[in-house]
C-alpha cells in the first residue's frame, strides 16, 4: 500500500506558511535530555520532497515513542502545531496533536526521495541539492539517534526573541564547563535545553513549610529582572538550603539549568507566560556588574480606578496607611491550621479608601503607627464585600521606598490628605461611596418593604445589634480537604466520610452557619453568617469554639452571651428565594465590622444635612 505525503508541507510551514493537518512521515527520533526530568524527543520528519530535523514533540505526546507507535517509518497527521521563530529564517515546529496514520512496520521504507531542507533557501537551489547524489543511510530502530543535521542545527525554539535582540557572549565559566550565550528572559521556553541569563533578584520570600499526606516539604520564591523583563522562580526542599542564603535582593546573578514550565497566574502577577524552578543542576553565579540591568519597576493602579479590573487580578497598589486593625487569626483553608492577619486600610490623593490584608510575619511585624507610605507589588483584588486587596505569599511589601510616587504621596498626606474625608467601595461593587461609608444604607423596615427580586441580590449596609445568637446547630463536622466544606458523615470506626469526595478521612475540620437575630431603629431580621464573619462575631475560630462545645459546655454557652447586644456595621446580601413553594427573604451577612463613631456620627450628620435640605 503506498501513502501519500504532503508533498512541500515542509518548506511551507518553515517559510511562514500555514498548511492545514499536513501529512509527514517520522524518519526518526532523538530524546533530548530535560532538567528536572523533563525529556523531550526531536523529530525527524519528511513530507516526500524535503525532511527536516526541527521539530519537537509535546510532553504529552512522549508516550508515542516511548511506547514504540512512532517509529521510523511512521506515517502521521499533524491535527495541530505550532511554529516558533528562534532567530530570523529558522523556526521549530511544536507537534501538538498528532494522528497515527500507518505504523512503521506496516510501511516499512522510506516514502520518496527527501533532501535536507536548508532554512533560507529558495526552491530552486533546494532543487539544485536535490540533483547531488544522496548516499543512503541504514536506518535503525525508533530511538536511532537522527542525522548529522538534527546535532548541528538548532537545539530549542525562543520565544519572542527578534532580530534587534542581542545576545551577549559574556557568561561565565564553571567547573567542568564552557562559556555560553547569556540569552533575555523574554526569549526562554521550555523547550529550550541550553540557556543561561543575566538577572537581578527583585523579591525573595520568606521560606515556607507545607506537610501533607505526600509529604513534608519547603520552598521559596524570587522575582528575576532583566532588560527585557521579568520571571518567577521557585526552589523547593534541598534547592532552598542551596540558595536560599546566598541570594540577596537587588543583587545580579547568573542563572542556568533551570527547569522552565507554564506559569500559574493565579499565584503570580509576574507578566511572563512561563516561570522557573530551580533543579539539583541548576547554577546561580553572581555577577560583579550590577548596573547594567534595572531595578524593581511597577504599574501601580490607582485606588479609585479597582473597580475597573476584574476580581482575581493581581497588581500593584501604593497608599499611605489611616488605619491599622489589631492582629487576629484565623484557620487557613488549604493548611487548616491557624494564620495571622492584619487589615490595612489604604488611601490615595484620589480620597478612596480600600482595605489590604497582611498574613502570617507581615501581619504580626507590621507598624503603620506612623502613617507610613505602603507599596505592594504583586497583591490579589477581590470583590467580597466591595473592593478589597489581599497579600499574596510572594507579594514584595515595601514600607517608605524611596521612590517618586512615595515621597509626593507622603507631602500630600502630611499637608492635607490627614484631614481629607474618604469614601470607601461599595459592598455591592459598584464603585466607592461617601462619607466613609457605602452609599446604599437600609434599614431592615426597607428591605423588608422593597421588592427585591429573586434573580438579584440586593446588597445593602446597616448598623445593627445583636439580639440573639442560636448556638443549636450552629457548627457542623466537614471535609477536612481545603476546597470542599461538605458535612462528613461519621463511620462510627474512627474514619469520617465524605460523600462529595468519596473518600473517608480520619479527622475533620469544624465550620460555622450560625443564625443570628439583628435588629437596628427600625425592625428586626433573622440572617445567616457563615465562617468568617461568625468568627468575627464570636472572637473565636471553629476549631476553638468544636473543642469548648465538647470539653466545656458552660464556657460555650458564655461565649455566646458575650457575643450579645454588641453593635456592628453590617454589610448584608438580601434575596428572595423559593422555600416550600413559599418566597422567603434570606439575608446573609457578608462581614461585621465594630463601629467606628467617628465616621459613623460623619455619616449622620450628612443624613442630618440632608434631611434639612430637602
Amino acid at each position: 500500500m503506498s501513502y501519500e505525503l504532503t508533498t512541500g508541507a515542509i518548506e511551507q510551514i518553515m517559510t511562514g506558511e500555514a498548511v492545514v493537518k499536513p501529512v509527514l512521515q517520522v524518519l526518526g527520533s532523538k530524546m533530548i535530555a530535560g532538567s528536572g526530568g523533563a525529556d523531550r524527543y526531536r523529530l525527524l520528519l519528511s513530507d516526500g520532497k524535503y525532511s527536516h530535523s526541527s521539530a519537537m514533540l509535546a510532553t504529552q505526546l512522549n508516550n508515542l515513542v516511548i511506547n514504540g507507535e512512532m517509529e521510523t517509518f511512521t506515517v502521521i497527521q499533524l491535527e495541530k502545531y505550532i511554529c516558533n521563530t528562534i532567530q530570523p529564517g529558522r523556526r521549530v515546529m511544536i507537534l501538538l496533536e498528532v494522528t497515527i496514520i500507518a505504523s512503521g512496520a506496516t510501511v516499512g521504507k522510506k516514502i520518496g526521495n527527501p533532501q535536507q531542507f536548508k532554512a533560507g533557501q529558495t526552491s530552486n537551489e533546494q532543487a539544485q541539492s536535490e540533483n547531488k547524489p544522496v548516499v543512503q543511510q541504514p536506518v535503525q530502530n525508533s530511538r536511532t539517534p537522527l542525522s548529522s543535521n538534527m546535532n548541528n542545527g538548532p537545539a530549542t525554539p525562543h520565544r519572542g526573541l527578534s532580530s534587534g535582540m542581542k545576545v551577549s557572549q559574556n557568561a561565565p565559566n564553571t567547573p567542568g564547563g564552557t562559556p555560553g550565550k547569556v540569552h533575555p528572559i523574554s526569549s526562554l521556553t521550555p523547550y529550550q535545553n541550553r540557556w543561561c541569563i543575566k538577572a537581578r533578584v527583585t523579591n525573595k520570600s520568606a521560606v515556607r513549610t507545607w506537610s501533607n499526606s505526600r509529604g513534608e516539604g519547603k520552598l521559596f520564591n524570587m522575582t528575576l529582572l532583566d532588560d527585557s523583563g521579568e520571571i518567577r522562580a521557585t526552589a523547593f526542599k534541598n534547592e532552598v538550603d542551596k540558595f536560599y542564603d546566598m541570594i540577596e535582593i537587588n543583587k545580579v546573578y547568573f542563572i542556568r539549568k533551570a527547569t522552565l514550565k507554564t506559569a500559574d497566574k493565579r499565584y503570580s502577577s509576574i507578566n511572563n507566560d512561563y516561570e522557573m524552578t530551580f533543579n539539583q543542576e541548576t547554577e546561580m553565579i553572581p555577577s560583579d556588574d550590577d548596573k547594567s540591568l534595572p531595578s524593581l519597576s511597577y504599574n501601580f493602579i490607582p485606588i479609585n480606578e479597582l473597580e475597573k479590573h476584574d476580581s482575581g487580578s493581581v497588581i500593584d497598589v501604593i497608599g499611605v496607611v489611616k488605619h491599622v486593625a489589631d492582629l487576629s487569626s484565623v484557620i487557613g483553608r488549604q493548611s487548616n491550621k491557624e494564620v495571622k492577619k492584619r487589615d490595612v486600610q489604604l488611601v490615595d490623593e484620589n480620597k478612596v479608601l480600600v482595605r489590604l490584608t497582611l498574613w502570617g510575619n507581615d501581619a504580626e511585624t507590621f507598624d503603620g503607627s506612623s502613617n507610613p507610605v505602603l507599596v505592594v507589588k504583586g497583591c490579589r483584588l477581590s470583590d467580597w464585600g466591595g473592593r478589597t486587596l489581599s497579600a499574596l505569599a510572594s507579594s514584595q511589601i515595601s514600607i517608605n521606598p524611596d521612590i517618586p510616587e512615595a515621597h509626593r504621596l507622603r507631602g500630600w498626606y502630611d499637608t492635607a490628605g490627614h484631614s481629607a474625608d474618604y469614601s470607601e467601595f461599595r459592598s455591592d461593587g459598584q464603585g466607592p461611596s461617601g462619607s466613609g461609608f457605602s452609599t446604599n444604607w437600609k434599614s431592615f423596615a426597607d428591605i423588608k418593604g422593597m421588592a427585591v427580586s429573586e434573580n438579584k441580590a440586593e446588597y445593602f449596609t446597616t448598623k445593627g445589634t445583636i439580639i440573639f445568637l442560636r448556638k443549636e446547630n450552629c457548627m457542623y463536622q466537614a471535609c477536612p480537604q481545603p476546597d470542599c466544606n461538605k458535612k462528613v458523615i461519621d463511620q462510627s470506626n474512627g474514619f469520617f466520610r465524605c460523600e462529595k469526595c468519596a473518600k473517608e478521612y480520619p479527622n475533620y475540620k469544624w465550620r460555622l452557619i450560625l443564625s443570628a437575630n439583628l435588629a437596628d431603629y427600625s425592625d428586626n431580621q433573622w440572617v445567616t453568617c457563615f465562617q468568617d464573619t461568625a468568627e468575627a462575631i464570636l472572637g473565636k475560630s471553629g476549631e476553638e469554639l468544636g473543642q469548648l462545645r465538647d470539653q466545656d459546655e458552660n464556657a460555650f454557652d458564655r461565649i455566646f452571651t458575650e457575643a450579645t447586644f454588641k453593635s456592628y456595621v453590617f454589610k448584608m446580601r438580601a434575596k428572595v428565594e423559593p422555600y416550600n413553594d413559599e418566597a422567603r427573604l434570606k439575608t446573609i451577612c457578608m462581614s461585621a465590622t465594630p463601629v467606628n463613631f467617628v465616621d459613623y456620627s460623619k455619616k449622620l450628620i450628612t443624613d442630618i444635612e440632608a434631611m434639612l435640605a430637602a
